[in-house]
């Protein structure tokens, strides 16, 4: 989202984390603005019987973990690199910085802030109420436009795994395999070498 060269330009230093490895836990205060070269992270939870609940996947060039930064507030979940990863980390107070001298940085920072709201809420309200297509086809179809996922001669191609899937929507893994054979028969969906195609 932040080229590379400007953050580096404001104190950023380089990381790499093994795959399972915690970035962030829940109940520490931020330290740093954290933004991925390459891998993939997941924002989770865990409740007093190990339960996870997923709160979100974050890719190549996308950020995590801001709000706490502005807050003053401790991180409310953790951050667990879901493959090897390697990072971006600015120091909080030259990030501030940062922002405060670039307005379009700021006014990007906002979007990408609000696009994630907007999702939560939307998501907040299917997972609440709707049955599972409905769930899935509504994390797909988010997914198509937050990730700007262009559309092939095989549709919008959707990298998400099945657990994946399970984990953003709160449902069983059984239940998405069931959910998206039923979405292909119906032909709203299109299973190629076992990615989903919308």
């Amino acid at each position: 989202m932040i080229t590379e060269k400007l953050l580096e330009s404001y104190q950023a230093a380089r990381k790499k984390y093994n795959k399972g490895e915690t970035i962030f836990e829940e109940g520490n205060f931020p330290a740093h603005y954290y933004q991925i070269v390459s891998g993939e992270v997941k924002m989770c939870n865990f409740n007093d019987d190990g339960k996870e609940f997923v709160q979100g996947f974050f890719h190549d060039g996308q950020s995590f973990g801001e709000p706490p930064l502005f807050l003053e507030r401790v991180y409310p979940a953790n951050a667990i690199a879901v493959t090897d990863c390697e990072i971006l980390l600015v120091p909080k107070t030259a990030f501030l910085s940062l922002i405060r001298e670039n307005a379009q940085v700021s006014l990007a920072i906002i979007e990408n802030l609000a696009q994630r709201l907007h999702y939560k809420s939307v998501m907040a309200a299917e997972i609440s109420s709707q049955e599972p297509e409905h769930r899935l086809l509504k994390l797909m179809d988010y997914s198509i436009t937050f990730f700007k996922i262009e559309k092939g001669k095989d549709g919008h191609r959707i990298d998400l795994t099945r657990q994946q899937m399970a984990d953003l929507t709160g449902l069983r893994v059984e239940t998405v395999i069931r959910a998206i054979k039923s979405m292909e028969k119906k032909g709203e969906i299109q299973i190629i070498g076992r990615k989903v195609y919308r």
